[in-house]
């Protein structure tokens, strides 16, 4: 028996079909995400970016911050309380993710990571805390990374959110934050010093 060939040779293999990295992937991904209506700011540091955190919390007078991650908690308590017990009524969540996808400007969060399933989806304001070791290129990375972290005991949910929640009707009407939120932030701090 004779083996069909190949119809796409090219498409099979380790190569990319994207186009290889031009700039920082940390840059790469501030372009993307906000182009896709996501708001980033870069941090030196934990307290710096506490600090913008607070800022922006403060300046929206957003009253309810909702945080069950214990680690970020410890991290923003410091400038402004957090609560872990209302989450439908929130005004803004707070989470971690598992890594940033410069590529797509996507933020990847697990089921495992202690903010749950639904943490950033069901606040209407979401703000992510993630560190510059988090960024990869490519989803491929992402998922590898993954497999690299939790070995056999892949999360039984994996999300990627790429901006806020947009949805368009039949007559192709843009709606934002109406299956999540409407307004997605991530604070990047820099930890490759």
């Amino acid at each position: 028996m004779q083996s069909t060939p190949i119809p796409f040779s090219k498409s099979e293999g380790k190569s990319s079909v994207f186009l290889p990295l031009s700039q920082e992937v940390e840059v790469e991904f501030a372009e993307k995400f906000t182009e896709l209506g996501g708001k980033f700011a870069f941090c030196i540091s934990e307290e710096d970016a506490a600090q913008q955190c607070a800022d922006l919390i403060i300046s929206n007078k957003w009253d309810s911050v909702y945080c069950i991650d214990p680690t970020i908690s410890l991290l923003v308590e410091k400038k402004f309380t957090v609560q872990d017990t209302d989450l439908a009524g929130c005004d803004v969540a707070i989470t971690r993710c598992d890594w940033l996808v410069g590529r797509t400007g996507s933020i990847v969060m697990c089921a495992s990571d202690p903010s749950g399933r639904n943490t950033s989806v069901y606040a209407p304001i979401h703000i992510c805390i993630a560190y510059s070791s988090q960024m990869v290129y490519d989803i491929k990375d992402a998922l590898e990374g993954i497999k690299v972290n939790y070995g056999n005991s892949i999360p039984s949910l994996i999300t990627f959110a790429t901006g806020p929640s947009r949805t368009a009707d039949i007559e192709k009407t843009l709606v934002v934050g109406v299956h999540g939120p409407k307004e997605v932030y991530v604070f990047l701090i820099d930890d490759k010093l």
